[in-house]
């Protein structure tokens, strides 16, 4: 077996995200952990784009959080509105660095570093369609069931 490998062996990392992104996405992961909030990242929507995180609220709703990391990435995004599409609540998240003013008042915020995040602003309620939420539902299962047997696989225990 080769000391170092080629191949990326974590299957939560898949080297699209900056440090600064993965530090947001964990104090994110944390607050949703402690609402009792089931989290997917890097979710493939029906529309082809990708969500960097997909919740599952006790009660079925589904939110998408949208990180942004500076002003820069923020303004180059046009394809956040798209995934109002696909969720009940859209949230941006990010960090001190990034001033709060920039992102619109009719979507959630969440202030976040790598061991916390602070829900700043509650996302606006917009039902899902029952064919939308159905469909989002069985590709969350999905993908969440797909990533736990690939780590299971990785760590040789199947």
């Amino acid at each position: 077996m080769p000391i170092v490998s080629p191949h990326l062996d974590n299957p939560l990392i898949d080297g699209r995200q900056s440090v600064r992104a993965m530090m947001v996405r964990r104090g994110v992961q944390r607050l949703f952990s402690d609402l009792r909030l089931s989290v997917v990242p890097e979710l493939t929507l029906a529309s082809g784009r990708r969500a960097d995180l997909v919740a599952l609220a006790e009660n079925g709703e589904i939110w998408i959080v949208e990180i942004k990391t500076s002003i820069e990435d923020y303004r180059t995004d046009l394809k956040w509105p798209d995934y109002r599409r696909h969720c009940d609540r859209l949230l941006f998240a990010t960090h001190a660095g990034v001033p709060m003013e920039i992102f619109p008042p009719d979507c959630g915020l969440i202030l976040a570093d790598d061991w916390a995040g602070h829900l700043v602003r509650e996302a606006p309620e917009h039902r899902l369609a029952p064919a939308t939420r159905k469909a989002m539902l069985v590709r969350f299962a999905r993908a969440a069931a797909d990533r736990l047997l690939q780590a299971e696989l990785l760590a040789g225990q199947v």
